[in-house]
């Protein structure tokens, strides 16, 4: 036989005739087997950010909206980490603080590179994909991104042995989605959104999908996208139908997060689809109303909000934005987004939700006023947030 010494960092295996191996475990405690264990993969701690809860994840897209705030959950409970990333290497190193020392690993990586990726996922036992891509660029097509990229990542990490597989998608996605009159033959993104779900389960058949409605919190496209003063014309609001046949189910980030989660942890998720959508479900022009009272620019304010159709000078500078702009759309505002944005969330009843997870859903009343805030109007000029005033009144739900 052989016996184990711990020495360090190090385990040193010295083969011993007539002596069972002993794997140095803690100061004072042992364990007789006849393997000799990687003490790196053994829990530890007792379950914070301190302590190692035996998970090791990869998160794809850990840099974007969603991915911070998925890592920071997966830190909190002592999640071994590694964080691919590509461009400046100072981007993702925020991300540093979402663990303990030596909990947080970060690896530069090409989504068409395939040893990158092998390098950064060998040593997982969950891969997390939340790369996505909301408008076309001359390096990222679609499908190159939400298909042939998502199915890159889910056979890599079904040849590396990875235990679990999160992907993320989207609501309405269909090979042949509805369309909101705006452009023929509907979203493209939502297309490729449809054929990256197939391609993960047919590489994967094990992994779990979410598939999010329009997504709020700090540093997101839905907030500011309706906060920015180019997705309006000064007091005035175009929306399509003055957005009065558009039914939407937004959902907080934080919960959204909190699902992913839950589904790591729980093996009867795998090979599962999960719709992440909001607790309520409003008219789009009730949303749009609402916001603009939580930012103190109701009607007094001036705010009118007008049908789309018949605004050709707004139409023309969506598409000069999506021309003109060099991969990053001033406002989030281009065609894609105009489309998806008047597209109603179709919400089925035989596919499992949030709280089929466990999760508390948070409402738009109780957030929006805080996701707002920096916007109230007045703000810099002598007028005070904080003060007293009567909270703007809830937008009415769709029956």
């Amino acid at each position: 036989m052989s016996v184990v010494v711990a020495t360090g960092s190090k385990l040193l295996l010295k083969p011993q005739p007539g002596i069972v191996n002993i794997v140095w475990i803690q100061a004072n405690k042992y364990s007789t087997d006849d393997k000799a264990y990687n003490l790196a993969s053994l829990k530890r701690g007792t379950g914070g950010r301190s302590s190692f809860n035996g998970i090791v994840a990869t998160v794809f897209g850990a840099t974007g909206f969603m991915g911070r705030y998925v890592c920071n959950r997966l830190g909190k409970i002592g999640t071994q980490l590694i964080i691919p990333y590509r461009g400046d290497n100072y981007d993702p190193f925020r991300l540093k603080l979402v663990g303990d020392l030596g909990q947080v690993y970060f690896h530069h990586y090409h989504l068409q590179d395939e040893e990158s990726i092998m390098k950064c996922i060998k040593y997982s036992n969950v891969v997390v994909n939340l790369v996505g891509r909301d408008w076309e660029t001359k390096n990222f097509k679609f499908d190159d991104v939400h298909v042939d990229g998502a199915r890159r990542l889910a056979r890599l990490a079904k040849k590396s042995g990875v235990e679990r597989f999160i992907h993320l998608s989207a609501l309405n996605a269909s090979e042949n989605p509805e369309t909101a009159g705006i452009l023929k033959g509907g979203s493209k993104f939502l297309a490729s959104k449809a054929r990256g779900e197939k391609a993960v389960l047919e590489e994967f058949p094990e992994a779990t999908i979410f598939r999010p409605a329009d997504v709020y919190g700090q540093e997101d496209k839905f907030v500011r996208y309706y906060a920015h003063s180019w997705r309006r014309n000064g007091q005035y609001f175009p929306l399509w139908h003055k957005g009065e046949k558009t039914e939407k189910q937004p959902v907080f980030i934080g919960d959204v997060a909190t699902g992913i989660m839950n589904a790591i942890k729980d093996p009867d998720t795998a090979g599962k689809v999960y719709q992440a959508v909001g607790p309520k479900r409003y008219l789009l022009s009730e949303l749009v109303d609402y916001f603009f009272r939580i930012m103190r620019k109701d009607d007094e304010w001036g705010f009118t909000r007008y049908d789309m159709r018949y605004d050709p000078f707004f139409q023309l500078r969506v598409t000069l934005t999506e021309k003109l702009s060099l991969n990053w759309p001033i406002g989030y505002l281009h065609w894609e987004k105009i489309e998806r944005e008047h597209l109603s969330d179709d919400v089925k009843s035989d596919v499992p939700t949030l709280e089929d997870l466990g999760v508390n859903l948070t409402t738009i009343e109780q957030q929006m006023p805080w996701e707002f805030k920096p916007w109230t109007y007045g703000i810099y000029r002598g007028l005070d947030p904080d003060e007293p005033q009567a909270p703007a009144s809830p937008p009415r739900t769709v029956i």
